[in-house]
């Protein structure tokens, strides 16, 4: 069958009726981002690529293509196999970077075989445009949920999601709690591309006439940078800060991290030593060491409950205080 080139917006609504997405660019550009749902479909495996952009920088660019073709030429049939496997009964969505010849041929192939293929013009480069544009506008109605830490910030905005409300959950999107400790019982963090463009999906799908909620965060999450006109957004936007008593607060966060390895959370809280000090640190450690864990937490909260105070001076926002109770 034909293939047929389409726009980013045609695109993405055939995506969001269901069809699959095949990203032909190598395993290597895949990781770094990609969009949401894809299945990577290498025309050019991470070898190849090497050898490719090696003949065009010593040889031109027809030499380079001559290349190309030798080495994705035997791999032709596992292509369009892959390619079959991911369209299953119906068409099929492809791109490459730009929209130029990995996809031309990748999509020839799958059109030879039968297949009913759909190429996004401009490629993932315009998928991108895309994303950066959506992240430099945040949500109008914006509602930042606050506290110390151990309030049950993110179990409050589940309940607010559990309930109709709108709300985007930025640490289960950077797979990372934000704090020293917030690594741990996490997956591998995502690249910062790729926590842009699992965001933006998430920008997307809201309705901007009602009120969206996210946890308060600072500018940063493990190692994710958030966009600067979110960020900003949350500083001015009014803040639901939740209160809990100290007590409450460090059993939460016992049953939360109570359960990890004793090295692991040693690790994390040498992290932190600078900003904790000498004296709360070695207090910390040897709590630990002891099996002292809510003492443990009681010092380290020391430097989390000082740093939360610094950052709350700093928002803009209307507060609004509300006595919660999660034991």
């Amino acid at each position: 069958m034909p293939q047929k080139r389409i726009s980013l917006e045609e695109f993405l609504q055939l995506r969001r009726q269901g069809l699959p997405v095949a990203d032909v660019r190598s395993e290597k550009e895949f990781a770094d981002g990609h969009i949401p749902g894809a299945v990577n479909m290498p025309l050019l495996i991470n070898e190849h690529r090497v050898i490719v952009g090696t003949a065009y920088k010593q040889h031109g660019k027809d030499a380079a293509i001559r290349k190309g073709w030798d080495l994705a030429g035997p791999r032709f049939g596992q292509l369009y196999r892959h390619a079959a496997k991911i369209a299953g009964e119906g068409p099929l969505l492809l791109h490459c970077w730009r929209g130029g010849m990995r996809s031309d041929l990748s999509a020839w192939i799958s059109g030879y075989g039968g297949l009913e293929v759909f190429v996004l013009e401009g490629g993932y480069k315009a998928y991108r445009h895309h994303v950066l544009h959506l992240l430099n506008e945040a949500p109008e109605l914006l509602h930042v949920v606050g506290g110390a830490t151990g309030s049950g910030k993110t179990a409050y905005l589940q309940m607010l999601r559990d309930n109709g409300e709108q709300m985007i959950d930025l640490e289960a999107l950077a797979s990372h709690k934000g704090s020293s400790f917030g690594a741990l019982g996490m997956n591998n963090q995502p690249t910062q591309e790729q926590f842009e463009n699992k965001l933006a999906e998430a920008l997307a799908a809201l309705n901007p006439e009602l009120p969206v909620w996210v946890e308060y965060e600072s500018r940063t999450i493990g190692r994710i940078v958030l966009p600067e006109a979110l960020f900003l957004a949350m500083q001015q936007a009014p803040m639901l800060e939740l209160q809990l008593e100290r007590k409450e607060r460090i059993q939460r966060l016992l049953r939360e991290y109570g359960h990890f390895p004793l090295e692991a959370l040693e690790l994390a809280t040498l992290r932190i030593s600078k900003r904790l000090g000498g004296l709360k640190t070695a207090q910390a450690l040897e709590a630990l060491r002891d099996g002292n864990l809510e003492e443990w937490i009681s010092h380290c909260l020391y430097y989390y409950d000082k740093t939360y105070r610094f950052g709350l001076s700093n928002h803009k926002g209307i507060k609004e205080q509300k006595p919660w109770s999660w034991v």
